[in-house]
């Protein structure tokens, strides 16, 4: 990785983005994974770069569906590996989730190169999706290969940054699908039955300490959580969010305050 001295008032964004690359080089992102990291980059600066309440509440009802679930799957693509990949791991343990290796963009090399990141963090960990057998209805070629014991057994399946079609096409299976997508307007956002709008470097270790708080809540309380959720209102508040943090920037100015000698 280039080295970014830590004083860089963008040191963390330029951090990640360095993360993507390495990614790419190491086998692990597609190329078309540096263009979809760039475009959430985008929308993290209208969020204000930060976890944001609509966020805090669809991963509070996430956490409750995945501890209610019966046979939960978080799956890992290449941005995931690059960005998180000691946070997925962590998180499926606090979760008692599968974690399944599942790609868009599908080569055997790209495979064992997650799974190579992966095993790093821990050499034991059990990784599905390395030989699968199923495949997604409606979804042709590489991208629609699931394993039998991991998604297509799933009844809840996380997919963060993940392709809208695919999403789609987990919802027809009767799949409940929960995403983590910077864009609240892309079609996995909008298809998914959870939304967490915020970068998943944030949403995953919060996830984790959720998952913590939340393990001992009863069954009536993990329901009443979901039961009061409603994605519609969650997506909405987001743009409203967005819209009044860009009002308020316009009217407060956004150039420099100080002229420059």
């Amino acid at each position: 990785m280039v080295e970014i001295p830590k004083s860089h008032p963008r040191y963390w964004s330029l951090y990640y983005r360095e993360k993507i690359i390495e990614g790419m080089e190491k086998g692990m992102t597609a190329k078309a994974g540096l263009i979809a990291h760039g475009r959430g980059e985008a929308f993290d600066y209208l969020i204000g770069e930060k976890t944001i309440e609509p966020a805090e509440r669809a991963m509070r009802a996430a956490v409750a569906k995945l501890l209610l679930a019966k046979h939960p799957v978080i799956s890992v693509n290449g941005n995931v590996a690059a960005l998180v990949p000691k946070e997925t791991i962590e998180l499926a343990k606090a979760l008692n989730a599968k974690l399944e290796i599942n790609l868009f963009y599908r080569t055997e090399e790209r495979v064992k190169a997650i799974a190579e990141e992966l095993r790093k963090h821990d050499p034991d960990v059990e990784l599905l999706g390395i030989n699968p057998t199923r495949r997604i209805p409606g979804l042709e070629h590489e991208r629609g290969k699931v394993d039998e014991e991991g998604i297509w057994k799933a009844d809840v399946v996380v997919v963060p940054l993940e392709d809208g079609d695919r999403t789609e096409a987990l919802v027809r299976m009767g799949k409940f699908v929960i995403t983590v997508d910077l864009n609240p307007l892309s079609r996995s956002a909008r298809m998914a039955d959870i939304t967490i709008v915020d970068n998943i470097v944030r949403a995953y270790p919060r996830m984790m300490e959720l998952a913590r708080e939340m393990k001992d809540y009863s069954r009536e309380e993990l329901l009443a959580i979901l039961e009061g959720y409603n994605n519609e209102k969650t997506l909405g508040d987001v743009l409203i969010h967005m819209k009044r943090r860009l009002a308020k920037l316009a009217e407060g100015g956004v150039w420099r305050k100080k002229t420059l000698e």
